[in-house]
């Protein structure tokens, strides 16, 4: 192993350099553990609904304390507008994230469940095998030398 800091060679993981003295983890332990797709929709829910709800919050609080003043700058009901559309989206995403997590969740269709024409079947029971007794193959120079024309020699 090779120092990172300072290049040395010949070095041990989980000790340090004897070079530099920078520590040298073995990254062939430091594997992250793997997420789930379920895990992933999971907080995707969780952040779209918290995400929903501020949202919802903002534009209501805009709405009570500016609606109606006559001195209120416009990009206040712009903001406002941007929230509820941002609030509509946000439902949206998690309805659609509820929808896929009932998906996964599914048992998966069995091989006797599935209807007759997505059975698996063995290829040699639906096709005949290839008749390659007449095959010849090509030549390599068969299609070269048609352009080539007799060569002409010149009397000096």
């Amino acid at each position: 192993m090779f120092c990172p800091n300072c290049g040395k060679a010949e070095q041990q993981e989980n000790t340090y350099c004897r070079q530099c003295g920078k520590f040298l983890p073995d990254f062939n332990k430091l594997k992250r553990r793997e997420t789930t797709p379920e895990e992933h929709l999971k907080a995707n829910a969780f952040l779209n609904l918290l995400t929903a709800i501020v949202s919802l919050t903002l534009a209501i609080s805009l709405y009570y304390f500016f609606l109606g003043k006559n001195d209120t700058p416009i990009i206040i009901y712009l903001t406002a507008g941007f929230l509820t559309a941002m609030f509509a989206w946000q439902v949206q995403t998690f309805w659609r994230t509820l929808l896929l997590k009932k998906q996964i969740a599914k048992p998966k269709r069995s091989e006797e469940n599935k209807p007759e024409e997505l059975k698996a079947v063995p290829t040699n029971e639906l096709l005949n095998e290839a008749d390659l007794s007449d095959n010849v193959p090509a030549s390599i120079a068969e299609y070269t030398t048609k352009n080539l024309k007799e060569k002409v020699s010149r009397s000096s």
